[in-house]
């Protein structure tokens, strides 16, 4: 029999690429609800520090850390900060990178190594640490993960970025994959999948007109914004909402 090992009586969440996006909106509306945040940045310290003092002025409790989702060790820190910080209850897989538009003809080995490595290898990492904290197999309470895919894993994103399509392929087959593995084991792990967000990765201001294409291309007419996506997001974490849920791809798409 295991024995259950003894965590801090208070709840985390980790949420990576949460200083700027989609995952930053995640932050800012669970801290809102009154969970502790631990956000997960690559590079800009100073717009996830942004994001942990925003929730702390407003009651809220945050921490930021630095991770690079690519390095072993550096995931591993991550959550053995969250667990410094309260006891995980939840995971938030929104790091993810972008290239610039190529077609795969003239894609190189680094870009593919450099978009796999971070959005691939990346979430399995961290799915990997959060099970290891969660799972009641591991004497743990339990929890839930939720990745963020994107609706290139259906349509491809060719002519653009076909390999960003594939890698979050990749994120709808861990999510179902991960989610039958260990659903008796107390954790449920389901994703949401965006059509074109207002975010940095749409790189808006690099193509005039983009915004436009994206609108007109979405049955709603219009881009989504990061705060819809988060409310998807947070209702897949909640144990209250969504008990019954695993193994689910939410849309959230504006009908593509």
């Amino acid at each position: 029999m295991r024995r259950a090992i003894s965590m801090p009586t208070k709840d985390a969440i980790v949420v990576t690429g949460g200083g700027r996006g989609i995952g930053r909106a995640t932050a800012l509306l669970l801290a809102k609800r009154g969970e502790r945040v631990v956000i997960g940045y690559a590079r800009d310290a100073a717009a996830a520090d942004q994001v942990r003092a925003e929730i702390v002025a407003k009651g809220g409790d945050a921490v930021a850390c630095k991770v690079d989702v690519t390095v072993e060790a550096e995931v591993v820190a991550l959550f053995d900060t969250a667990e410094a910080f309260g006891r995980l209850k939840g995971l938030v897989n929104a790091a993810g990178i972008v290239e610039p538009d190529a077609r795969v003809d003239a894609m190189t080995a680094d870009r593919l190594a450099k978009v796999f490595n971070t959005n691939v290898i990346g979430a399995f990492l961290c799915c990997r640490e959060a099970v290891r904290r969660m799972s009641t197999a591991h004497g743990r309470a339990g929890g839930a993960i939720v990745n963020v895919s994107s609706m290139n894993s259906v349509h491809g994103g060719g002519g653009r970025a076909v390999d960003y399509g594939a890698s979050k392929a990749a994120i709808d087959t861990l999510t179902v994959g991960l989610a039958r593995e260990v659903a008796r084991e107390g954790i449920r792990v389901n994703c949401v999948r965006p059509a074109a967000i207002r975010t940095d990765i749409l790189r808006l201001d690099e193509h005039p007109g983009r915004l436009e294409t994206y609108s007109n291309a979405l049955p709603m007419g219009r881009i989504g914004e990061p705060i819809e996506v988060a409310k998807a997001i947070a209702f897949l974490l909640s144990e209250e909402d969504s008990a019954f849920t695993t193994a689910a791809i939410l849309n959230v798409s504006g009908g593509r």
